[in-house]
């Protein structure tokens, strides 16, 4: 019997839906998402494609999925209703938080309201001090009335958070034991089970996060389990973590925090799978889609993780590159540099007489103009298809038409108010958006003490493949990399994830008061949860998974700790000698400095467990259900005013082999488009990527 893995990627305009084989064989729906509720077009979308395909659910083994649930409840504040209990004395760490500001001279810049209003913060007689010693046991007749108001509030969820809790859990313990008699039907996210570890601001915030999404992540997957139910998917609901890896349904419906970067991880992800599996070097990822762009690099087949994230911020600002917009989730992160530039981003002229495109989106309702559903604004798309990229009848296969003249009449009414012709106007939003997207990709590379010509560019995500091109250009890079189904890539990406459970401890020493013994005995505990969960799983043969001991380390009195991880278990006291000299490589290419007589400090240690399969989750070769049925012709297309309107051949990502096709060139796709300028050219690898080089790179 043939089996099957199925991923399921939601974004902001579209659902993505891939089927492989284990030979490589891939079948794909890409459909509008629902955002009233997203599981309805997961349920249409599977159903379609399983019938389509002739594949019964039964032949399904693996089921992962990606989504923004998560993200999407926090922005549009459409969590539950949720009380924190605190220590007397901390009712107002939400609001004092960190003294950042995303815009340091904007005087009208406002923070997001706290996730908790103030009535519902709650105070509770304890106390326990810095070393761990219980000063105040918790007061229950103090808990009793808070728990009689949550009651009478109608509170659903709770974050417990108690100072020094993470050295020591006595009081928080007692206080979870307490509400799980008194309230069972309230959710309870205390510090403890999530985040023990140095922070009072940060720890709070992480908490009241997991309180706030865990009612809605909890009811978004009890209703997508039950809607695959008739499809009989033998597989279990997996979903994609922030970090990289999948984590079984049930669980992560405790632990939402673990998926605020839940779709934009398994492209990054997937990016990186394909540079290891094919060797292509060190990579920028770059993902469009219809809504946002993000960038991470693949370096030395790494992914670059960040101990923490933020939520809630506007997307304008950039999540990762500009730090005090939103609320701090402090979880392991890919590193991914995210703005608001998609494919419905829409353009508009300010008071100024100047173009600005985005960060406000289309999405899927109405989407742009040219979807023809009740759009009015014009959006990046509408240009894209005005300068000949897009071709009005194939899209999606041609299931989603085009109207050619609703995109022209928007463009040109914005153009006539910013003093340009249709075109001009067309060209300038493009620009506008590719400048903003530049944010991002040098974010993640120059910032960081990177060369970006030193990369090659991944283009993925269903603009991504437009875009790319002009980017690199920008970017000084030579050689771009469009993979098989780039615009669903994400789904894709998904698959090649591994099973992972990840714990945290608090371990706030001196590196220099430290032996091995000591970071043994604390990892320990952890070690053997996670080694008991995996074989659980059907991981438990030796050779079948991996744990990993990461050690958060800063240097003393500095507030941004880097994480790095152990080289083997048991930890040993040559291993910990090495971890100075590490550490300082790694600051001096983050940061740009070091320096080898600081102290260093331990901030916390990190337990992570993967379950490792038989044979590599990336097959030899993917080979497609829905190749383009176009026509080699031609169509003309604007290339900007230096080379302008040139005539661009047409061709299936099929018609290209491994001898180079010169630009310009439009690749046409289910699922994307490629544009290949002039002075680049075209191929096709052995795994079927489209590969553009430059034919002269200006340094």
């Amino acid at each position: 019997m043939a089996q099957y893995s199925l991923g399921i990627d939601i974004g902001g305009t579209f659902t993505d839906i891939v089927l492989v084989r284990q030979d490589g064989a891939l079948f794909s729906k890409k459909l509008l998402s629902t955002p009233a509720d997203y599981s309805i077009a997961i349920e249409d979308g599977v159903a379609a494609l399983l019938e389509e395909a002739d594949i019964r659910g039964h032949e399904i083994v693996q089921l992962a999925h990606g989504t923004t649930i998560a993200t999407n409840a926090i922005i549009e504040r459409r969590g539950a209703v949720t009380a924190l209990i605190t220590t007397r004395g901390f009712r107002d760490v939400l609001e004092l938080g960190r003294f950042r500001s995303p815009r340091l001279y904007d005087l009208k810049f406002r923070k997001p309201d706290p996730l908790v209003e103030r009535r519902l913060r709650f105070e509770v007689s304890e106390r326990c001090d810095a070393e761990g010693n219980v000063l105040e046991a918790l007061d229950l007749a103090e808990l009793a009335r808070i728990a009689a108001a949550i009651e009478r509030e109608g509170v659903t969820t709770v974050a417990i958070c108690f100072i020094n809790a993470h050295v020591n859990p006595t009081n928080e313990r007692a206080a979870i034991r307490y509400l799980a008699e008194r309230l069972p039907h309230v959710s309870v996210s205390a510090s403890t089970e999530l985040v023990p570890q140095i922070g009072e601001y940060e720890r709070t915030s992480t908490t009241v996060v997991n309180a706030y999404l865990r009612p809605v992540v909890e009811h978004y997957v009890t209703s997508l389990e039950r809607r695959l139910e008739p499809l009989e998917l033998a597989a279990p609901l997996m979903i994609m973590q922030s970090s990289g890896g999948v984590l079984p349904a049930p669980l992560v419906a405790k632990t939402p925090i673990f998926i605020i970067e839940s779709g934009p991880a398994a492209g990054a992800l997937g990016g990186q799978r394909l540079s290891e599996h094919l060797a292509l070097g060190d990579l920028i990822v770059f993902d469009m889609g219809g809504t946002t762009a993000k960038a991470c690099i693949v370096q030395a087949g790494q992914l670059s993780l960040a101990p923490e994230t933020e939520v809630g911020g506007s997307a304008a600002l950039g999540a990762r590159m500009i730090k005090g917009a939103g609320f701090i989730v402090q979880v392991p992160t890919i590193d991914i540099a995210e703005v608001g530039a998609g494919g419905g981003s829409i353009a508009q002229v300010d008071a100024a007489g100047g173009m600005q495109v985005g960060p406000r989106s289309a999405g899927a309702e109405p989407g742009p103009v040219c979807y023809d559903r009740g759009g009015t604004q014009p959006t990046v798309t509408d240009a894209n298809l005005l300068l000949g990229y897009l071709n009005p009848d194939a899209l999606v296969g041609g299931d989603l038409k085009l109207d050619y003249r609703k995109a022209q009449a928007a463009v040109e009414a914005l153009g006539a108010r910013a003093g340009l012709s249709v075109i001009d106007a067309a060209y300038g939003i493009h620009l506008i958006v590719n400048a903003t997207m530049m944010r991002a990709l040098q974010a993640v590379t120059s910032e960081r003490g990177r060369d970006p010509s030193q990369f090659s560019l991944l283009a993925i995500g269903g603009n991504g493949g437009v875009h790319a091109a002009n980017l690199a250009e920008s970017l000084h890079v030579g050689r771009i990399i469009v993979p098989p189904v780039a615009g669903l890539f994400s789904a894709l990406g998904m698959l090649f994830a591994d099973v992972e459970h990840q714990f945290i401890t608090a371990f706030f020493r001196r590196l220099d008061g430290v032996t091995a013994q000591d970071i043994n005995d604390a990892v320990e505990p952890y070690v053997d949860q996670a080694r008991g969960l995996l074989e659980r799983e059907g991981y438990g043969a030796s050779g079948k998974h991996d744990i990993g001991v990461y050690a958060d380390v800063k240097y003393v009195g500095q507030t941004a700790p880097l994480s790095l991880r152990l080289p083997a278990l048991p930890v040993t006291a040559p291993m910990i000698a090495e971890l100075r000299s590490r550490y300082s490589e790694l600051h001096q290419q983050t940061y740009g400095y070091r320096s080898d007589r600081e102290p260093l400090q331990f901030v916390s240690l990190k337990i992570v467990g993967r379950g490792i399969p038989d044979a590599s989750r990336v097959p030899e070769r993917v080979s497609r259900d829905r190749e383009s049925a176009a026509r080699e012709s031609v169509r003309r297309a604007y290339f900007g005013p230096e080379l302008g309107w040139r005539d661009a051949r047409l061709l299936a990502r099929a018609a290209l082999g491994a001898a180079p096709v010169a630009g310009p060139l439009i690749i046409e796709e289910y699922d994307t488009t490629t544009v290949v300028r002039p002075l680049w050219s075209a191929r096709t690898d052995g795994w079927n990527n489209i590969i553009l080089e430059r034919e002269t790179v200006h340094g």
